[in-house]
């Protein structure tokens, strides 16, 4: 199980080619400056997934059960550290300092043909580096020997800068088909249609203003709400509203932390938009029962809604995931990215999201005391900061 600080951020970063060392030119005969390395940075791990539901801080993809998987250790916060894990082939290598496989932790536990493969990563990256240290060290002596000057510094410059670009597209090039497996399935683009759009969720009528989009409900448009680039998103039950599974109806619920309001209201005069990403399986589970769960469901969304005087836009995950006898997860379904590609793609007026200054707020952070890991596997997936909400609206 995932152990995490009480309040911390997991960033993605796309892979890239390990820094060139600076380049400086010197007078005649002096000697040439030392290559600087980077200091080590996060310790590694390997091992087999446990089960499906781990993303690569990469490439964002699934990382399949049983298959080898590497992670980044780094020490968070609090008492916990964070683990972000990769593909085999994701895993930014160069930004790590283990001399030797040997040395990752849970190397001796692999199998002798992972134990191969994860050697054979560690010659490409050292061949990878080797090559650029000897092309920036050509440079630097060549720049010794030759111009003076400024227009010395400008052609030493301009030549690494060459040879960084060159080594991020020949060798980035050439793991690019091997970045993910192939059985890993592509990024989710959803096809959406107006003439898909339900004012019923299956058999159940709907409240004014929601609808239905396959096995998604929405909040069509709150009054006042902006679309924006910077996106503020939160889970429902137990992070913005206590709730309990016993009890249902629009009234049957209060406020998680009293800094709610002023806390949405503050990011909304921030130019931030406010957008709940919540799953409601007992829509889709509550056959006979159905119109009920929508009705106590939205009806505690809207008055939520009310009560902090804040427009906000909503999502709703109605469809199973395995453990609800679904053969396979719905893709709306937190921790699958689903209903945040639906928001991405087409309910933000087309303007492009910066993840850097987004970010996602959820209780299910796969703690020993939270009843999954749902809601940082969704931040993962998608790449946002993700925090516990007592320590956000603390």
């Amino acid at each position: 199980m995932l152990r995490i600080p009480r309040l911390f951020a997991v960033s993605v970063r796309n892979p890239s080619f390990p820094s060139l060392p600076s380049v400086s030119t010197t007078a005649a005969g002096s000697p040439p400056p030392q290559l600087r390395m980077a200091p080590p940075l996060d310790s590694m791990k390997a091992e087999y997934a446990k089960s499906n539901r781990s993303s690569c801080k990469v490439c964002s993809k699934a990382i399949e059960a049983k298959s080898l998987r590497l992670a980044s250790v780094s020490k968070g916060k609090g008492p916990y550290d964070v683990v972000n894990w990769h593909h085999l082939r994701c895993f930014p290598l160069s930004s790590h300092s283990h001399s030797s496989p040997e040395l990752i932790q849970g190397f001796s536990s692999l199998k002798s043909s992972d134990q191969e493969a994860l050697k054979k990563l560690f010659a490409e990256n050292d061949k990878a580096e080797e090559k650029v240290h000897k092309v920036v060290e050509n440079v630097q002596n060549e720049a010794q020997e030759t111009e003076e000057g400024d227009s010395k510094k400008e052609k030493v410059h301009k030549v690494v800068e060459d040879v960084q670009n060159e080594s991020q597209e020949t060798e980035g090039d050439s793991k690019k088909q091997k970045l993910c497996p192939p059985d890993v399935k592509d990024e989710v683009n959803i096809n959406f249609s107006v003439s898909d759009v339900k004012s019923k969720y299956r058999d159940a009528n709907l409240l004014p203003k929601w609808k239905a989009f396959q096995t998604v409900i929405y909040l069509e448009r709150d009054d006042g709400l902006r679309d924006s680039s910077k996106i503020a998103a939160f889970d429902f039950d137990g992070c913005l509203a206590k709730t309990a599974v016993n009890r249902v109806g629009a009234g049957a619920w209060s406020l998680m932390h009293s800094s709610i309001p002023d806390k949405l209201q503050s990011l909304y005069n921030n130019g931030y938009k406010l957008v709940i990403f919540t799953n409601e399986s007992n829509i889709e589970r509550w056959k006979k029962k159905r119109q009920t769960a929508v009705d106590s469901k939205i009806g505690r969304l809207n008055n939520f809604i009310q009560k902090v005087k804040v427009p906000v836009q909503v999502f709703i995950a109605c469809g199973l995931g395995k453990s609800g006898q679904a053969q396979e997860d719905d893709p709306f379904r937190k921790p699958k990215p689903g209903m945040w590609r639906l928001m991405e793609q087409h309910f933000n007026s087309g303007i492009a999201i910066d993840i850097d200054q987004s970010f996602y707020v959820g209780d299910a952070a796969g703690r020993e005391s939270d009843h999954s890991d749902a809601d940082i596997k969704f931040a993962q997936a998608i790449g946002l900061k993700f925090y516990v909400p007592e320590e956000y609206f603390a």
